[in-house]
């Protein structure tokens, strides 16, 4: 998505909340002193009332931070974190002989609603009549139904096999709101404007909110089987403000 982009991975050296935050930290001072960018979470966890007190750790100047809201119903921290650009997930139809683009839809299995414990951000105050005085999620979404979503190519062992897959050669289709959140960061950072937070990039996107030249809005169908939501015009608990339209508004 950023062919240009200087990529740093970080590693936390477990899945404890505690060593995510350290490895968040890395990450976080790792870009500033690079120059300022994105960082992006594919990772996250149900909901908690301390929840809150951890917010500030997504908070680092010349930083963008991204997180995945999920691949089930409902909401996860930190996505649902005011400091965060929630990262949600549609589905691609195509026509199946020519591949052409169709229609885009919200995955069904996105997370997204209402938080539990965080309270409505100022750059969502245009939506208090959805999300009343609680952060919704998501922001913005991405392809991630792991059956339209992104071509990878692996080169190393994976399941103990090379041979990816079905019996094809390295290379992976790969879903999920894991991927939305990376895809978004890096068309975040091809725009090249470089927001000095998350909040600030967030101002942006919910500023272009209903610009179709900016994103699609997604106003079909549904999403998180028998959760009741569904997509509508502007913004709604299954793709935010919709999916990226090129580079501009963000």
């Amino acid at each position: 998505m950023a062919p240009s982009a200087r990529i740093i991975l970080v590693e936390a050296a477990s899945n404890s909340l505690s060593n995510l935050l350290v490895a968040e930290t890395v990450a976080a001072n790792l870009v500033a002193a690079a120059g300022g960018g994105e960082v992006s979470n594919s990772w996250g966890g149900g909901e908690f009332s301390g929840e809150t007190s951890f917010d500030s750790r997504f908070i680092k100047s010349g930083v963008v931070f991204f997180a995945s809201t999920g691949d089930s119903p409902g909401t996860e921290w930190p996505s649902v974190s005011p400091n965060v650009v929630a990262a949600g997930g549609t589905t691609i139809s195509r026509n199946p002989s020519t591949l052409a683009f169709v229609t885009e839809r919200p995955w069904a299995l996105t997370g997204g609603g209402r938080s539990s414990f965080e309270s409505i951000p100022t750059y969502q105050t245009s939506l208090t009549s959805i999300v009343g005085s609680s952060r919704g999620v998501p922001d913005v979404s991405f392809d991630a139904d792991p059956n339209t979503g992104a071509w990878v190519f692996d080169s190393t062992p994976v399941q103990g096999s090379t041979s990816g897959c079905c019996g094809v050669s390295g290379w992976w289709i790969v879903g999920g709101t894991s991927l939305s959140a990376p895809a978004l960061a890096g068309v975040v950072n091809s725009a090249g404007h470089f927001a000095t937070s998350s909040d600030g990039e967030l101002t942006t996107i919910y500023s272009n909110l209903g610009n179709p030249a900016d994103f699609h809005d997604i106003a079909i169908d549904y999403c998180g089987p028998f959760a009741g939501l569904s997509g509508r015009t502007g913004w709604d608990f299954c793709t935010g403000v919709g999916s990226v339209q090129g580079k501009a508004g963000k």
